[in-house]
């Protein structure tokens, strides 16, 4: 089919939002594609065999890679495939979910058949809320946010308890259901940003509403990060902005406080294939007593692998919520004097693309 170009409200720019995510101002000046869109042109096979699905993968976004250069250049129209590399996606996320690995927790449980992992969740997503989110970064609202029940992490301090901990019920929904809400509220919003809990554990969800969604409109995936090699694979192509939490400089840390083993080695891998993917927009929430041995280490390793080529937000909206009075460490709000340590050290780091 035909998808043609038509006039939006952007956001407000700045010199280092353009730097850090210049394709995502396009798209919503709607002089650039979103990438799904683009890899809905792809014709894809769909064989029947998990790993010739995976080398059919492998090809397509080589076919992806190459046509997404030429959008880029002269935008033009656009005409979907009978079957594209999003349905290829699809299949290859619905075959995982019957031994679980979106995260890296690797549960692989059969989720397809009511077993439940780490997340809780089985085969369905659940949806919390949506709406039209005001509280976001400024280079992101108004922006429609689609909150999942359910989290591949155990923080202890977390804000949202009731929606990754599951005890909230949510609404069962489809891809398709998600599809028809983010059109209704088209004109509303400037992205669709898919948060939670996380929206790793409803990958296939997720693609299945990208299958369905026909408007031009930047996706953001909302997310801890803690992702499979596999789910990274699967997210380039229909992802445009990452609106990523680095939350730890150590494993100690993060295995103490969200309960994510090996969680320094995983973020490297996954913000480095991030940027090859998509533009990054970095979140660091500060937390008391963590300069050193947290916010320090990452401002280190982002200004030498990342640099200025993605918008950091470094957030102090930190209070003690959920389960962590039991860590007397953590029972108080950020001091002034923190943030301004942490703000030194980004620019101690090089990192001067901050968000306002």
């Amino acid at each position: 089919m035909e998808f043609l170009l038509y006039p939006r409200t952007v956001p407000r720019e700045d010199e280092g939002l353009r730097k850090a995510m210049g394709r995502y101002l396009d798209i919503t000046k709607n002089r650039k594609f979103s990438k799904y869109l683009i890899a809905k042109t792809i014709p894809a096979k769909l064989p029947k065999s998990e790993a010739k699905l995976w080398k059919e993968h492998e090809k397509r976004m080589g076919d992806f890679r190459k046509k997404l250069k030429v959008h880029d250049r002269r935008k033009g129209e656009l005409i979907f495939a009978r079957k594209s590399l999003v349905d290829l996606k699809l299949s290859l996320a619905q075959r995982m979910l019957a031994k679980c690995e979106f995260c890296e927790r690797k549960c692989r449980i059969d989720r397809t058949k009511g077993e439940r992992g780490f997340c809780g969740l089985d085969s369905k997503s659940l949806l919390s809320s949506e709406f039209i989110h005001m509280g976001e970064e400024g280079s992101i609202i108004p922006s429609h946010t689609f909150f999942f029940i359910g989290c591949n992490f155990y923080c202890i301090y977390c804000q949202n308890w009731t929606i990754s901990r599951g005890k909230e019920s949510g609404t069962p929904v489809s891809g398709k259901d998600l599809a028809l809400l983010a059109e209704r509220r088209e004109n509303e919003s400037r992205n669709i940003n898919l948060v939670g809990g996380d929206p790793i554990p409803n990958l296939h969800t997720i693609l299945e509403m990208l299958k369905f969604l026909e408007i031009n409109k930047p996706i953001v995936w909302n997310s801890n990060m803690y992702l499979s090699r596999k789910a990274m694979k699967l997210l380039e192509g229909v992802i445009d902005v990452y609106l990523a939490d680095f939350k730890y400089g150590n494993d100690k840390c993060a295995k103490k406080f969200s309960k994510a083993p090996d969680y320094w080695k995983i973020m490297k891998r996954n913000y480095l294939l991030a940027k090859r993917q998509a533009e990054i927009l970095i979140r660091h929430l500060v937390l008391p007593n963590h300069l050193e041995c947290c916010t320090s280490r990452i401002f280190k390793w982002v200004g030498k692998n990342l640099d200025n080529e993605i918008r950091l937000n470094i957030m102090g909206q930190y209070h003690p919520e959920f389960e962590v009075f039991e860590f007397k460490e953590m029972v108080r709000r950020i001091e002034r004097k923190e943030m301004e340590r942490a703000f030194e050290l980004a620019k101690k780091n090089g990192l001067y693309n901050l968000e306002p």
